[in-house]
């Protein structure tokens, strides 16, 4: 209830998993293990040469979708100059470069695209999965998919992922938007022959709306953001880049080199499939942590409450408005919340004074441009390394304070690639 209550006054907090659980690599979690994760990893590889084909911008990397880790060092003096004491390295997953959807919504929302052509073209032209996929672009293909729709309710990041990845493959692509969404990810959508659909609600109304609407249509696909299991496990293939990056770097995870991730998170999905995935790659080894905005911190709420889903952020009298738009959200996913009970660390929560101020510092220290909601990691680098902290109890009960020195941080940096540079800062 303490921190229900601090929830409600709008303090930065840090809330710390009661029921987290020991899990080793490749175990299963609620039913679900690694082949869920390897099978979205295949997929991701069958469609290299579409992908390669049907957008340049990644035919360098012949149609690999993936981002860089990169070192922080600059901001790492920045976070210490302000009392933080970390140590260990420090890294920023630059999600926010993704291709095509220049957030960590590219790798959910282009898998369950990509699953639902897939599916199609099996079913209704008998294409095998043996096939080169680039026939994928053609007109007999693309006729195919002109004649469905793919749906989905967004705050912007999902609706750019799913909406330029179905336009371009041809289906009619709808994206359901509530009013926190920014003009400007509406207008690039647009231009992407997207139909969007504006709300006055907040985004659990956009997606309400947007999942009625395509049950009363036949030939209509919704990619639901609150319970998609193919979302979930597209952003869970992050966990198996990032550890061959890791292993280029020479930089181990294990009992004595613990990896520490910082997560922004709105519903969940991705922080929770990304989270699912280095549970599976490392086990005990790494600790996730999900970082909200205190207006919207929808997850915390949810998991300190016990009421998960079924209690919304303005039951406690917060308004869900944001300037982290992709982090707008009242009620949390139910898959997820299930999901994560035995494997996420615990979750924090930052103000928006803060969530720009770590966005300017980044731009200044690293010339690295993010959005404000991606920035909202740093306040957890900020303070694990404080002893007078919340962080010190989590560090202490699991043993790890002899090995804080050779800990990996990473950042995740979840979305602006796309943003125009006048939109912040």
């Amino acid at each position: 209830m303490d921190t229900i209550e601090r929830l409600k006054q709008r303090e930065e907090l840090l809330w710390l998993n009661p029921h987290l659980q020991a899990v080793e690599p490749r175990e299963k979690i609620n039913g679900y293990g690694f082949v869920y994760m390897k099978a979205a990893q295949n997929r991701f590889m069958r469609f290299l040469p579409y992908i390669a084909s049907v957008f340049p911008e990644t035919a360098a990397k012949k149609g690999i979708i993936e981002s860089d880790l990169l070192p922080l060092a600059a901001m790492k003096d920045w976070i210490n100059s302000r009392g933080a004491g970390i140590q260990g390295k420090v890294f920023l997953k630059d999600d926010a470069r993704l291709p095509i959807a220049g957030s960590v919504k590219a790798r959910g929302g282009i898998h369950e695209v990509m699953k639902i052509a897939e599916m199609l073209a099996q079913e209704k032209k008998h294409f095998l999965p043996t096939e080169n996929y680039v026939k994928l672009d053609t007109p007999e293909f693309r006729e195919l998919f002109s004649s469905y729709k793919i749906q989905v309710g967004s705050t912007g990041n999902l609706g750019i992922s799913i909406g330029r990845m179905a336009a371009r493959m041809g289906f009619q692509a709808i994206v359901h938007m509530s009013s926190d969404a920014k003009e400007w990810k509406k207008e690039l959508l647009r231009r992407e022959g997207v139909i969007i659909k504006e709300y006055d609600g907040d985004y659990s109304h956009a997606v309400a709306v947007g999942r009625q609407e395509s049950a009363r249509e036949e030939n209509s696909f919704f990619v639901d953001d609150e319970n998609s299991r193919d979302l979930f496990f597209g952003y869970s293939t992050a966990a198996m880049r990032v550890s061959v990056q890791l292993r280029k770097k020479g930089i181990p995870v294990d009992g004595d080199h613990p990896l520490f991730l910082y997560l922004p998170c709105g519903v969940g999905g991705a922080p929770g499939g990304i989270t699912f995935g280095f549970k599976q790659m490392f086990g005990n080894h790494v600790h996730c942590f999900f970082a909200e905005p205190v207006e919207a911190p929808c997850f915390t709420l949810g998991m300190a409450s016990r009421k998960k889903e079924k209690i919304s952020v303005s039951a406690i009298g917060l308004s869900g408005k944001t300037v982290a738009d992709g982090l707008a959200v009242g009620r949390p996913s139910a898959f997820v919340c299930e999901m994560m009970e035995p494997l996420v660390s615990g979750s924090f929560t930052v103000s928006d004074e803060h969530l720009i101020e770590y966005q300017r510092a980044l731009l200044e220290t690293e010339d690295i441009f993010l959005e404000p909601s991606a920035s909202a990691g740093f306040r957890g680098l900020l303070d694990v390394g404080r002893p007078d902290s919340g962080w010190a109890e989590y560090i202490k009960a699991r043993g790890l304070e002899k090995s804080m020195g050779r800990t990996t941080h990473i950042v995740w940096g979840t979305g602006g690639g796309l943003m125009p540079r006048d939109e912040s800062c």
